[in-house]
């Protein structure tokens, strides 16, 4: 795990995750990029609520995916010899 840098993966993971999911609620909630058509009812939570539910899955899988990524990048060095 040491040679992986799995650790210093993982926090560019959520780093990243976390920051995209923040503009994307932003753009989202606080309609960055104009009104959303369509109406809908969000039970509940309200929208907002529901929103940051996505943001949270967004957030979470999105620092999987970068740390699947940085590992692998680095088991690709340390196997070509760095």
């Amino acid at each position: 795990m040491a040679a992986l840098d799995v650790r210093r993966n993982a926090l560019v993971g959520v780093v990243v995750g976390l920051a995209l999911a923040v503009v994307v609620y932003l753009v989202r909630v606080f309609e960055l990029l104009g009104p959303v058509g369509g109406g809908r009812s969000y039970p509940v939570v309200g929208e907002a609520g529901w929103f940051a539910v996505l943001g949270f899955v967004l957030a979470v899988t999105t620092a999987l995916l970068v740390t699947a990524l940085l590992t692998a990048l680095r088991v690709y060095q340390l196997a070509a010899g760095e």
